[in-house]
């Protein structure tokens, strides 16, 4: 499987993602692939926000091999299943969608928590305090998707 992290500038949010997703992974001892990327340019090339990085690394996850860069069109085809951070991240890809197929493939990553809520996760990038409360809503939601694709129901 291969799975893509998108949030808005590809710092914050989807790097935490990507990193938690990876840790889920190895330790599942699964084959999948898993990248992030954002729906701005604007950070293409830059490593994920210091406060990521050091919020990762409390949890002993290292993401400063990470570097942002903007979601393209052609992610649909590399990409089984794309997770976004927010309802915006999602209007934003669905606009590039070319097919029903593609849009198939987005997915709100709260609803792995909490489906059909639509439940956005918060952009820490202007409160210093968030990013942790992050970390934790992104650990369940990987965790939930981890385990329900590893195991599923029935």
């Amino acid at each position: 499987m291969k799975i893509l992290m998108v949030c808005l500038g590809n710092i914050c949010r989807s790097p935490l993602a990507e990193g938690i997703m990876k840790q889920k992974v190895r330790e599942a001892e699964l084959d999948w692939m898993v990248d992030s990327a954002g729906t701005g340019h604007w950070h293409a090339g830059q490593l994920p926000d210091r406060r990521s990085i050091v919020t990762a690394g409390q949890h002993g996850i290292d993401i400063t091999d990470q570097r942002a860069r903007q979601f393209q069109v052609a992610d649909f085809e590399r990409f089984d299943k794309i997770f976004v951070m927010d309802t915006q991240n999602r209007r934003d890809v669905w606009r590039l969608a070319r097919t029903e197929e593609h849009r198939a493939k987005v997915e709100l990553m709260l609803d792995q928590i909490h489906p059909g809520q639509d439940r956005s996760v918060p952009d820490p990038y202007y409160d210093d305090d968030g990013f942790e409360e992050v970390f934790a809503m992104l650990d369940r939601a990987c965790e939930a998707f981890v385990a329900r694709e590893t195991f599923p129901p029935g």
